[in-house]
């Protein structure tokens, strides 16, 4: 695979990210860690299933990150 176009040198190894409805209930926390995708771009990537609190219900949650212009070039 090619070497991603760029990289952000200050990004770190993984982010931390509390999901809240609008009331301020929370929901989950994930952990996204740093990912290379297939395309080659570089980001963050996370895919969990997250509770409502009031309801039970359970929701797929998948959040993905792309740093722009790190796709490689095509050759």
């Amino acid at each position: 695979m090619p070497e991603p176009a760029k990289r952000d040198p200050e990004a770190p190894r993984f982010l931390d990210i509390i999901i809240k409805d609008s009331a301020g209930n929370e929901w989950g926390k994930l952990i996204a860690p740093d990912r290379e995708f297939s395309t080659g771009s570089v980001g963050f990537y996370v895919s969990e299933k997250i509770t409502n609190p009031k309801s039970g219900e359970r929701y797929q949650c998948s959040l993905s990150f792309t740093l722009i212009g790190s796709k490689p070039k095509a050759s």
